[in-house]
């Protein structure tokens, strides 16, 4: 399993907080990108529910410093 910026991205309208079952059956319907499903598949099921993509992965930047966005600049 590996996420990255773009896949780990298009979970963040998911419906948070969910289950493994939860989140494949959101991705399958809004037809996100194959790579995103085996990634969910691919999660061990202890029936665990998670709160938010920083749940499945830790490093997704959840603040404009983590993006590289310094709002002193603009």
């Amino acid at each position: 399993m590996y996420w990255t910026l773009e896949l780990a991205s298009k979970l963040e309208d998911a419906p948070w907080p969910a289950t493994k079952d939860e989140l494949l059956d959101y991705a399958m319907r809004t037809g996100l990108l194959p790579e995103v499903i085996e990634n969910l598949i691919e999660i061990e099921d202890e029936g665990e529910i998670y709160e938010s993509i920083v749940d499945l992965w830790p490093d997704y930047p959840t603040t404009d410093e983590d993006f590289g966005i310094n709002i002193d600049e603009y």
